[in-house]
């Protein structure tokens, strides 16, 4: 009954007063929300390779020792009976160290891009644009939270890659062959010439299958949030 009255507030508005949307009151765009967005590229990254680390080790065991194992039934208790529990998540640390800060970076910087290329360059709420331009945002968004993402990580790769080719013994040692600078500009322009297609085209199907199926792409807000959020 107060909601009739002059001084109710339905729950639709009070978004909109507040200036606030989403779960808990978080404001959209803030640097909360795009702290939310990293933690959530995280998590992702760091779930998946905790599972599939165990079968890259076997991977790799089996292509440097062609007769050490047929397959994952035999080859599984080969790697714990020689090496324990620990062998199945053997270079997991350096491979997080690599691929954490590049998820975070990516999903993040993604969201940071397309929220701006929305408000600053196409000036239009994101239900208003054509599709070509929905996509293109994606594209250009993606292409570049790819290669943030590849700066950030780069000097990971160089240990990691460093490790796994057996040119150095540990990170530290890895870190003094490869030398500060080498850490951040070795490889660097392959791999964002290779990475950021990568991310692009992932962006891209993921949001063009939304499209089709009637949802929205990825990034900007909502035009009720949006107001919402002004």
């Amino acid at each position: 009954m107060g909601s009739r009255g002059g001084g109710g507030t339905s729950g639709a508005e009070a978004p909109r007063r507040s200036g606030r949307g989403g779960a808990g009151g978080m404001r959209l765009f803030s640097p909360e929300y795009y702290a939310l967005c990293a933690g959530g590229g995280m998590l992702a990254a760091g779930t998946t390779h905790l599972a599939i680390t165990p079968l890259d080790v076997l991977k790799v065991n089996m292509q440097t020792q062609p007769m050490f194992a047929k397959g994952l039934v035999d080859g599984f208790p080969r790697v714990y009976a020689a090496e324990g529990l620990s062998g199945f998540y053997r270079g997991l640390l350096p491979l997080w160290g690599r691929n954490l800060p590049f998820s975070m970076l990516m999903f993040s910087t993604f969201e940071h891009t397309v929220g701006f290329l929305y408000q600053k360059v196409i000036q239009k709420k994101k239900e208003d644009c054509s599709t070509a331009q929905q996509l293109g945002a994606t594209c250009l968004a993606g292409y570049i939270s790819g290669a943030v993402g590849t700066v950030v990580s780069n000097p990971a790769d160089n240990i990691v890659s460093s490790l796994y080719n057996k040119k150095a013994k540990n990170i530290i040692h890895a870190v003094k062959s490869i030398g500060l600078r080498g850490l951040f500009t070795r490889s660097l322009p392959i791999r964002i010439t290779l990475v950021g297609p990568v991310v692009t085209m992932q962006w891209f199907f993921y949001d063009s299958i939304k499209i089709l199926t009637g949802l929205p792409p990825s990034g900007g807000l909502p035009r009720e949030l949006e107001e919402a959020n002004t």
